[in-house]
């Protein structure tokens, strides 16, 4: 671990645990690193009792050596941050040059493999010793370590493999030894040492060099060289170079990462185990013909059966139908779902169960769709592919279009099994997939692939998070069962806090099994604190889900980049269009295709036509990404978020209270809203929004509460209609904390008078009518509607408590006030409250008039809510009155608009008016029957309401004895 400061050189860092803490914020650049993970790198598992004062000695001491740099060390809960370039880490430099070769890789233009070369090695040659061999020996560090050594040697495969490719192999074969002499074991980087010792006219040496690892294999592992060193052997064994070639010097090598292990000196081959073909005389001539080719057994290269694995049974039969031995399927399908999910697993325990179906072999590749070096080239797999297949490396052809060609000839009448698991795309595998119509082929890929439906007739599975039985049955095997049986419901919410995925669950399980004076409490208690949910389900490898979602992160566009960093503004678990082009700013077909885009890579799921879900790890790492972007954007999307939904909701709302105050202009108006074309349909949304609009509400009084207290104003209207009771009231009241935090006492008394409203409908009447009163006495005239709505609101409450004169009083003076403003809408609502108000008094003539002013004042809505309740004061007022054939009309007529309109409150109140008008006209059985119905649809309101109404229960002892007396009067 270095510092450099420019011109001055280096900086002296005192002692492995200072390093170790500037080292661990450099690798974890522009994120927060927790204290614990200090701990961890600095003392493993046992740090002392002074060990956060010790940190913090040493946090002081590095924010004096980073003074005169570009970076800055901040403290930031629950940990530190470091910002700064990214460029000048040079582990995030190497790894930027690693994804830019692996760009350039990708394309098919002239001179890009020589880009990407150049690329590689001023990666590689950032390089200057063993990673962070001056660090404290913890088991962290060495897992850091092993990363960044993991990834050096990516990076040198990747560059060897390009060097193949240009015919310069030689050029790789000092730096390959080198890593060879390090790790004797890794067989990809044997394999390319092989072949490019043979592109350097060294086929002793490159035969010496496979000879000395199947010994190493053998003697440490028990193992026979894989699949990949074959292949490489079969390419020596079937083209010797031409006699008296003598390669050229390539260009220098660049130095590859060191590695700390000590060199493994080559051994010679065993006498005991004679060569698998005539070692090349020392000297003489050369012989007379090349060895013949050996031919190779039938492909076995599936990797090793998953351990541990349960359920995944239904998928498993879905396979056997598209693509098993008797399928009835075309043979080809492709596996789909988010990173960590199980596709791989799922495919290669299906392929072990039915490899015998398949007697001519089975091909497998890793495609490395998302890896930072680069996917694999399919050229470069197809040559690997026709090798296994028994194919001479002198018949292999040099370019992709031929290699395809030949690997579509040798399939065509073979019964064979290929898995192509982590695709990047329908064209990384249109080439690798058999043509015998007896062959079947299985990709997974964390994309879509829908291009191969269209172009191959392909079959989709798409892969969801385990199922509960299935996550215990995961955990159990983990963990042992009477673990986790002793502790059921810490399980089952472990369970949920991995979003019930299977790399989540095992890297959890591995925790605890790595900590077994751990309960699966105390992981569900770290697992609770979102901040670091995702850095407690990192592994000290190299796998991890905020590695997987990174690795999908980089292969987005730059506006679904942007989408998924600004929904971490969104607090709901759900999305539509509207919403998303608020956030980005933009249109509604721009937000689709960026929406699209996430869910092609299956970081949200299209749950409903339009509507998009989020697994939470997702929305955390969301969070994470937001946390990197400048304090102005974080203000900007929730602002765009709450000035959409204001508007959203007024606009829903206009179907059920016309004629809204807008309570301002919007500094952020958004380009679309949602398509609500009547009652129900903007009740619909809001159901579906509710959560989000709730929780919006909250976040938002804390930082941006005029924003808070208009959002839910504005929601008012809906909540009631919905029936969502309880929650309307718990909204206004946020709402007024934020409109008294602005210091409006107009909108804290207007806020005030709705939660009157709540409070009523929740047959809570004392408190609303002090709530009404309060509301009355904040506002006065001048206030306009506020006034207006309090003065109605208690003349209800007033009446529920019996004082009919007085609510008759309270209603006029509304009334009067609304008529002078000359608004239709607001007389409309006050005639409402006042046509109630003369019910309850007995004045079944003025109810019946006001009730009919407020339905004429609105012709062009027919159902918003006062005009519902009209309907209702109409109905008993005609009833009152003697009239039962128009009473039974006006009945009728609510009956419907309730239930179009989905007013589920005013619909059970309706149905036990109704039952007891067709009481008093002796038609027992129909008032039964609607009775039945009011007892079902008051319990469902007091279910989504939060009401303890006992109505229900009356109700369903007065199906025994006839009721005597008046009829009901309707409950707001």
């Amino acid at each position: 671990m270095e510092l450099r400061t420019g011109s001055d050189g280096y900086v002296a860092l005192p002692g492995p645990q200072r390093r170790a803490v500037l080292a661990l914020l450099a690798l974890r650049l522009g994120r927060v690193v927790a204290v614990e993970r200090f701990f961890e790198l600095l003392w493993g598992e046992d740090p002392p009792a002074r060990a956060r004062a010790a940190l913090q000695g040493h946090v002081a001491a590095l924010r004096k050596v980073l003074a005169a740099t570009p970076f800055e060390l901040s403290t930031r809960a629950p940990g530190y941050l470091l910002t700064g370039p990214a460029e000048q880490v040079d582990a995030l430099r190497f790894e930027a040059l690693s994804a830019r070769a692996g760009e350039h890789a990708d394309r098919t233009d002239r001179g890009a493999d020589a880009e990407a070369i150049g690329l590689l090695e001023r990666a590689m040659g950032l390089w200057t010793g063993a990673a962070l061999a001056d660090l404290p020996d913890t088991e962290l560090r060495r897992a850091l370590a092993g990363r960044l050594e993991e990834a050096g040697t990516r990076a040198l495969i990747g560059w060897a493999r390009l060097r193949l490719r240009q015919g310069s192999g030689a050029a790789a074969v000092e730096a390959l030894e080198q890593r060879v002499r390090a790790d004797g074991l890794r067989e990809e980087v044997v394999a390319l040492l092989v072949r490019c010792l043979h592109q350097a006219g060294r086929p002793a040496d490159a035969l010496a060099v496979y000879h000395q690892t199947r010994e190493l294999l053998s003697r440490e592992l028990g193992m026979v060289p894989g699949a990949e060193l074959q292949a490489a052997l079969a390419r020596v064994l079937a083209e010797e170079p031409a006699a008296g070639t003598v390669p050229g010097p390539g260009p220098a090598a660049p130095r590859a990462p060191a590695s700390t292990r000590p060199p493994v000196a080559p051994e010679p081959p065993a006498a005991a185990d004679p060569p698998v073909v005539p070692a090349p005389p020392v000297a003489g001539p050369a012989p007379a013909a090349a060895p013949a080719p050996v031919e190779p057994s039938k492909p076995r290269q599936l990797p090793r059966r998953p351990i541990g694995f349960v359920g995944r049974g239904p998928e498993s039969h879905w396979l056997d139908r598209e693509c098993g031995p008797d399928r009835t399927g075309d043979g080809l399908a492709v596996v789909v779902g988010p990173a960590g999910v199980g596709k791989s697993a799922t495919v290669i325990r299906w392929a072990h169960r039915t490899a015998a179906g398949f007697p001519d072999g089975q091909l497998f590749v890793d495609l490395r769709g998302f890896d930072p070096a680069g996917p694999a080239d399919p050229a470069e797999v197809l040559g690997q592919f026709l090798l296994a297949l028994g194919v001479p490396e002198a018949a292999i052809p040099e370019d992709r279009a031929s290699r395809a060609g030949l690997y579509r000839a040798r399939t065509g009448d073979l019964r064979l099994l290929v898995l192509l698991d982590n695709a990047h795309s329908a064209a990384h595998v249109a080439d690798l997939l058999p043509a015998g119509p007896d062959c079947a082929a299985v990709v997974t890929s964390r994309t879509s692939l829908e291009d191969l439906v269209v172009t191959e007739g392909a079959a989709i599975l798409r892969l969801e998070a385990l199922p509960e039985g299935d996550a215990l049955r995961l955990l159990e095997r983990s963990l042992a069962p009477e673990r986790v049986l002793a502790e059921a419901a810490a399980a089952e919410r472990l369970i949920e806090l991995c979003d019930h995925l299977p790399l989540a669950l095992r890297i959890a399980s591995s925790r605890l099994a790595a900590r077994p004076d751990w309960t699966i409490t105390d992981l569900v208690a770290e697992l609770s604190d979102e901040r670091t949910r995702l850095l407690a389900l990192e592994t000290d490898g190299a796998v991890s889900i905020r590695t997987t979602l990174m690795l999908t992160h980089r292969h987005l566009s730059d506006r679904a980049a942007t989408l998924l960093t600004l929904l971490a503004a969104h607090p709901g678990r759900e999305v539509d269009t509207a919403a998303t082009a608020a956030l980005l700013g933009t249109d509604p077909a721009t937000a689709r295709d960026a929406l699209g885009e996430l869910a092609a890579h299956h970081l949200l799921g299209e749950s409903a036509p339009g509507r998009y879900s989020r697994h939470d790890l997702i929305r955390l790492f969301s969070v994470e990404l937001l946390a990197e972007q400048p304090p102005e954007l974080r203000r900007l999307a929730v602002e765009r978020l709450l000035d959409y939904y204001v508007t959203a909701v007024q606009h829903c709302g206009e179907h059920l209270e016309p004629g809204q105050d807008g309570y301002g202009e919007r500094a952020h108006p958004p380009a679309a809203l949602p398509a609500a074309s009547d009652t129900r349909a903007a009740l619909d949304w809001f159901r579906a929004e509710q959560s989000t609009i709730r929780a919006l509400v909250d976040t938002a009084g804390a930082v941006d509460p005029e924003r808070a207290w208009r959002l839910a104003m504005s929601s008012s209207a809906l909540y009631y209609g919905s029936s969502r009771l309880a929650d309307w009231l718990s909204c206004l009241r946020a709402g007024e904390r934020a409109a008294e935090q602005c210091g409006d006492r107009v909108a804290t008394a207007l806020l005030r008078g709705a939660s009157a409203n709540a409070l009523l409908g929740l047959e809570r009447r004392e408190e609303g009518a002090e709530a009404a009163r309060r509301a009355v006495a904040d506002t006065t005239p001048a206030d306009g509607f506020a006034h207006i709505r309090a003065l109605a609101t208690a003349s209800l409450g007033t009446a529920l408590l019996g004082d009919p004169v007085r609510a008759t009083a309270l209603a006029a003076a509304a009334v009067a006030l609304a008529e002078e403003s000359g608004s239709a809408h607001r007389t409309s609502y006050a005639l409402g409250y006042a046509a109630s108000a003369a019910l309850m008094a007995g004045d079944h003539d003025g109810a019946l008039r006001r009730a009919r002013e407020t339905r004429a004042l609105l012709p062009d809505h027919p159902a918003a809510t006062i005009h519902a309740w009209s309907m209702l004061t109409e109905a008993h007022a005609l009833q009152a009155l003697g009239l039962a054939e128009a009473s039974e009309l006006a009945w009728a007529r609510l009956l419907v608009t309730c239930e179009q309109a989905g007013f589920l409150h005013l619909q059970a109140v309706s149905e036990e008016c109704y039952a007891a008008f067709l009481r008093t006209q002796g038609r027992e059985e129909e008032a039964t029957e609607h009775l039945k119905a009011a007892v079902g649809l008051y319990r469902l309101h007091r279910h989504q309401a939060g009401s303890p109404s006992g109505v229900p229960a009356a109700i369903e002892r007065s199906l025994r004895p006839p009721p005597a007396g008046p009829a009901p009067v309707g409950r707001l």
